[in-house]
């Protein structure tokens, strides 16, 4: 059964006042339970393609459903609320809050969606001990190395229990012992929290981890 359904997709940008389109009539299937990897070469889209899907941007044309909602009729709101629900991200640099604890960072959507106190307390600090970071709870990103920080976004992305999570190149900016640690955790969290996962990466092994491996190229999604 999938849980993400797209069809003919279309997501153009205007680059020094020429039209470039980026996907062009693309179709995906992602089955629920999925762990699938986007691979192709910088540029080709992969993030703009996270990003239509996860409902950060909006595609020109096509249908997105994912987990039942049709994502291309719903209006900006609707689209904020499903997405900061169902979906959890995680970028390639870890957009962390400085002046924020990990604790803390990791609380924020929950306090932004309004959640007892007590609650996001309990949440966040339950993902951070998962994912390794139980005794940093109080360290600002400064504090914390790159993995840790990326582990932390981690921790933020599921904070909300969503049920799909988009990774775009999350160990883009890692050394390559770090990359090979978070890859397994994302594949931990993956199974334990029962994800729906894409993953766009250029790192292989990480791509060769995944249930199937998907080439970007020419706006189209080919089996790798």
């Amino acid at each position: 059964m999938s849980l993400i359904e797209a069809r003919g997709i279309v997501k153009s940008y205007v680059d020094a006042g020429k039209v470039l389109t980026v996907l062009r009539d693309l179709d995906i299937d992602v089955t629920a339970g999925e762990m699938l990897a986007i691979v192709g070469a910088s540029g080709a889209g992969k993030s703009t393609l996270l990003h239509v899907l996860g409902g950060l941007d909006r595609a020109e044309q096509g249908t997105i459903v994912v987990d039942g909602s049709t994502l291309t009729a719903l209006p900006g709101p609707e689209i904020v609320a499903f997405r900061n629900a169902h979906v959890g991200f995680v970028f390639q640099f870890h957009h962390l809050l400085p002046e924020f604890t990990a604790l803390e960072n990791v609380e924020m959507p929950m306090r932004i969606a309004r959640r007892p106190p007590a609650e996001c307390r309990a949440r966040a600090t339950e993902l951070l001990t998962r994912v390794g970071l139980g005794e940093r709870l109080t360290h600002r990103p400064g504090m914390l190395s790159g993995g840790e920080q990326q582990r932390v976004a981690v921790a933020r992305a599921l904070v909300m229990q969503p049920t799909v999570l988009l990774a775009d190149e999350p160990t883009g900016d890692l050394d390559e012992h770090t990359a090979e640690s978070l890859h397994g955790l994302l594949q931990d969290m993956h199974r334990t929290y029962g994800l729906t996962s894409i993953i766009a990466t250029h790192n292989p092994r990480l791509a060769a981890a995944c249930d199937r491996v998907l080439r970007l190229e020419g706006g189209r999604l080919t089996v790798a």
